[in-house]
């Protein structure tokens, strides 16, 4: 006869619990998102070169796995090679200046995670939308690839800027101007969409550059609950980085972790700079 009894009431415990594991469960993961230089294939010395490193470099991100990256220095071969090693990873971005073999602001992404609603392509000069275009005494064409993306998960947005900006000491005021460019960009853009940029800045945190950019952003690094690795990321394929040039910048995320990818693979570095990655979260959704 107890057993009668009891049976609703566990029926009633188990049902009362799903609705709190069902929501545990479907506790959306948090965005890995990274920046690489992944340096372009120039350099002839062993271990430099692309045909060298390009496998460290594949396994460092089957490892990782962010789920979209923003890419400097990249020329149409290596995509190429990156994609085709990485399965269900798609990737998009325009040559910086004429001839498909200049450098790209490649950005890739899982394409099981993330779809691209739009995106798009500016250059950092007084003429934005002309592709190629060189004015405030830069060297070569400057520029960004920006997309908006949705997460197949649930259906949230946000929107990613890539860059790389000039790399002289002098070229200071030029990174500043881009800075503000790229900052006007973002302030047209819906408040409710969070953003982050990815980039090569060759400015430091101490930098008018850095300054300029975190008016209205904010360094994933800084906001991390947990930050592992250096904080330096350019060391000249070594394993002695010397300044802090890669940085994630974020608006409207929090950031759960924030990481400086050092490591080796067989003794080859798999780039110049070592990427960067931050796990940002979206904010909650407003209850209705």
């Amino acid at each position: 006869m107890l057993s009668r009894f009891r049976r609703p009431a566990l029926l009633a415990l188990i049902a009362l619990a799903l609705p709190l594991g069902s929501a545990l469960a479907k506790s959306p993961e948090p965005l890995r998102v990274m920046s690489f230089n992944v340096r372009t294939p120039v350099d002839t010395e062993p271990n430099k070169r692309w045909e060298d490193r390009r496998d460290a470099m594949v396994t460092l991100l089957k490892e990782q796995h962010p789920v979209v990256f923003g890419t400097q220095e990249l020329k149409t071969n290596q995509a190429e090679y990156l994609v085709q090693h990485l399965p269900g990873y798609r990737w998009f971005g325009e040559p910086r200046g004429p001839g498909d073999n200049e450098e790209h602001m490649g950005v890739f992404y899982d394409s099981a995670k993330l779809k691209v609603v739009e995106s798009g392509n500016f250059w950092l000069s007084d003429t934005p939308e002309v592709a190629g275009s060189i004015t405030w005494g830069n060297l070569m064409p400057r520029m960004v690839t920006w997309a908006l993306f949705q997460r197949q998960a649930d259906g949230r947005q946000f929107y990613l800027y890539n860059t790389h900006l000039p790399y002289r000491d002098e070229d200071e005021p030029r990174r500043v101007l881009g800075a503000k460019l790229i900052t006007e960009r973002l302030a047209k853009l819906p408040k409710d969409i969070p953003v982050v940029v990815t980039g090569d800045f060759n400015s430091e945190p101490t930098s008018p550059t850095y300054a300029e950019f975190t008016r209205t952003l904010s360094d994933a690094r800084k906001l991390a609950g947990k930050v592992d690795g250096p904080r330096l990321t350019f060391q000249n394929f070594s394993t002695t980085p010397t300044v802090e040039i890669d940085w994630i910048l974020v608006r409207g995320f929090g950031v759960k972790q924030f990481s400086t990818l050092d490591q080796t693979f067989d003794g080859v570095v798999p780039s110049d700079h070592y990427p960067v990655m931050a796990e940002l979260v979206f904010p909650e959704t407003p209850k209705r």
